[in-house]
This record gives structure tokens, sequence and C-alpha cells, in this order.
């Protein structure tokens, strides 16, 4: 990447589709309620497999190039950036909000600018792994590898609903490389949750002003189901990895009987491969009888490592945060692999109080890995719903992860589940930069 002789100009959108430069205005980025100049080693070409999408009602915020003042940009809606996985963001797009303007979907909003000819983003690749890149998805080889295996399970609900809702409906990256035979192999089992989250990619109460992303399960699969599919795809993929508790689903700890027997039944096959688990770590219990049976590693998500922030945002039922950090301790009891799956909002995130708890969560749990995830949420929306108005002063995201890198040099950064092959010690010793 060139080195920039100064921050990239503000983007804005007419409304119609089309995107421009505003050269009279510097861009800058969000980090809670605030607006703030952007340091240069935060900035990165826009990844392959990342777009850039308008704001409607919203107005971008920069810099002035002439007077060196923050102004807003009065020629269109402001101007943000999906990045694809593997990368995580530093900053958000920096707005001002009228008071009609709709809520935002359930996406990231990194802040993003234009500089000689290119695209920018506020982002860090976290994550060497190539198995979600945009360049290794041929759309003729996954339609084939869908009708092959709906052909070879043509009872089985699970398959069939990974082809059509998943697959060709969401275009799921997991789900399409199952279905050309490689990597990691999601498993649906739970239409029911027992957490309220505000930002459910999968169910949204019909009064909310923001809509689900996807549908969620409407049925509760066999552990034969289960176990027809995916120890065919331990048996013979590379680098295998079945994991339960998927985005179009709700809690798969409260199908914790259905996915004992079916790791259960799984190893009578075949010892090949990694079993996991996304969660909400929300029973211990059922955490340890799953690791008895076979499992071999956990993804626990939250957005925050401080139980208020945790429980206000997941508004659990008949569970507290102390059980999440149970079920960790739980798979370090047994010698397992867990992973929280930490949703990134610069601003809370790096906060210092946010800072301390993290720490405390590493070092009570032995945690092996963070999963540094992009918190698809509107910003506005999300600190409303929270109730923060003053989160305290930001570290920086790239600050933060170094601080912790250099405290708990140990400890893995990436964004996917890893195969037993990384488990058992080919990580990278860093992350990307």
């Amino acid at each position: 990447m060139p080195e920039l002789l100064h921050s990239p100009f503000l983007l804005y959108s007419d409304g119609q589709g089309n995107i421009f430069e505003d050269i009279t205005l510097f861009a800058v980025g969000r980090s809670g309620w605030d607006a703030m100049p952007i340091p240069e080693d935060n900035w990165i070409l826009l990844p392959d497999g990342g777009n850039l999408y308008e704001l409607p009602g919203r107005r971008g915020i920069g810099i002035d190039v002439a007077t060196g003042e923050m102004r807003l940009c009065e020629k269109g809606w402001a101007v943000a950036a999906f990045i694809p996985p593997a990368h995580t963001g530093t900053f958000m797009a920096a707005y001002e909000t009228a008071p009609d303007a709709p809520t935002l979907p359930l996406f990231c909003y990194t802040a993003a600018g234009w500089y000689k000819e290119e695209f920018y983003v506020t982002a860090l690749r976290i994550e060497s792994d190539i198995r979600q890149e945009c360049a290794g998805y041929d759309a003729v080889e996954i339609e084939k590898g869908v009708e092959k295996l709906l052909s070879n399970y043509p009872d089985n609900r699970l398959v069939n609903h990974l082809a059509e809702k998943c697959c060709r409906t969401y275009t799921c990256p997991a789900a399409r490389n199952f279905f050309i035979g490689r990597w990691e192999c999601p498993v649906p089992t739970s239409p029911a949750c027992n957490a309220n989250c505000i930002g459910c990619i999968s169910f949204q109460p019909e009064e909310e002003t923001i809509i689900s992303t996807q549908d969620r399960l409407q049925f509760k699969p066999s552990a034969e189901e289960i176990v027809e599919f995916t120890v065919p795809h331990l048996v013979s993929a590379p680098f295998p990895l079945i994991s339960f508790g998927q985005g179009c689903e709700g809690e798969p700890l409260l199908m914790w009987e259905t996915i004992k027997e079916s790791i259960k039944e799984i190893r009578k096959h075949t010892t090949r491969g990694s079993i996991n688990i996304n969660t909400n770590g929300s029973m211990p219990k059922a955490v340890r009888a799953l690791c008895e049976a076979g499992l071999d590693s956990i993804r626990v998500s939250t957005n925050s490592a401080q139980k208020s922030w945790y429980e206000n945002y997941y508004r659990p039922n008949n569970y507290q945060f102390e059980d999440i950090i149970e079920s960790l301790r739980v798979m370090n009891e047994f010698g397992k692999w867990s992973s929280i799956n930490y949703f990134v909002f610069p601003g809370l995130t790096d906060t210092e109080s946010e800072y301390e708890a993290l720490r405390n969560l590493i070092k009570e749990t032995n945690l092996k890995m963070i999963q540094w995830r992009n918190f698809n949420i509107d910003p506005d929306w999300y600190l409303g719903r929270m109730n923060i108005t003053e989160p305290g002063d930001p570290i920086g995201v790239k600050n933060l992860m170094e601080m912790i890198r250099e405290e708990f040099p140990d400890l893995k950064f990436g964004y996917f589940n890893p195969p037993m092959e990384r488990i058992s010690g080919n990580f990278e010793k860093d992350f990307a930069h």
C-alpha cells in the first residue's frame, strides 16, 4: 500500500447508487458517538469482496481541507464500507443522522475514503485463512455440489435447508464451502433461543424497526440427519471442521442432547477433523456433557466482557453472564479449544473499562483465541438501545489489539474457527496487518 500523504477524501452518494469523492473534505472516523481524525496506519485498500453503500438520512462528517475544521458534507448521503471476512474494522463511518432517518440494516459500517484513484477503509487483516474469500468461489461448481448432495441425501431436511436457504438464498460462505467439499461445514440445529439479542440476525419482533437478515431454522434435526452428511465431510474434506450453531438458528445448546448423540455417533465412524460449537455459552452443564462426548472446540459470542453491557444486549432468559465464563472454564478443564466471537464496536470495545474486563476474562478462562468480528448493527440504534451516552475515552481498536497481544503472547487472533491441524500448533504467531 502506498504511503498516504494525507487522509483519504470523504465519500458521498447521490442517492441513485453513484458514489463521489469530495476533495474539499478529508474523511474522518467514528468511535462511540464521536467523530475524530484517523491515524494513517489504520487505512488499508478496500479488500476484495468489500462493498460501499450509502447511509440514507445521514450527512458525512469530514475535516475541511482549507480550514482544518470539521463540518458536514451537504452534497449527498454519507457512505460506509462493508469489509469482508478476515478483516476487522477500526473506525466506523462518521456522520450526522437526521431525525427521520431510517434505522440501518444489520451490517457493519466501516469508515471509507478515496485516495489516488483507490477506495480505502479503516481496517486490518486479522486472519490469513482464505476460506471465505470471494475469489475462491466458483458459482458453477457450487451449484453442481448442491445438486449432487441434494441427490445423495434426498430426505435429509438439514441438507435441504443448507442448500435452499443457506447456499442458494443467503450465499452463506460456510454453506458454499460445504457444497464444494472443503473446510468448515455448518450444522444448524436449534429453532429456539434463550436470549433476546437486540441485533439478532435470525429473529426480530414485528414491531421492531430493523429486519432480520435471514430466516431461522424451523425444525429440530435428528441425530441421524446430522451424522448422515457430517461424517462424509469429516472423512473427505481438507482441513475438515463441523460447527453446530449458525446465524440461521437459535441457541444450539438448547439441543445439546441431540448434539451429544450426534458427536458420539460421528466418532464411531471417524476420528478425523474437528467438532465445534458456536454458542452463547449459557449452559455450562451441557458444555461439560458435550466435552465428555468428544466436542473439540467452542466459540462463545459476546458483545462485551462486562456483565452489564453483555446482559443489556443479549437480554438472557434463565442464564447470566457468569454462565458463559463457566462454560469457557469447562472447556479449559477438559483441555479443549476455547475462543470468543468478539463483536468489535469502536468506541466501546476499546474503552479502558472493556480492556480491563477483557484481560480478566482471558485470565479467568485461559482463553485460547479471540475472533475479532465486526459488529453488524446501526451504531446510533445500538448505543441508544444500550443507553450508553458516555462510554469513556477510547484506546483505539488497533492499540487495544497490540496491548492484548503484548500481555498474552500465546493468545491467538483470528476470524474463523480453526481446524485441528491449526489447533495443534500451525498458527501464525502474529496477526496480519
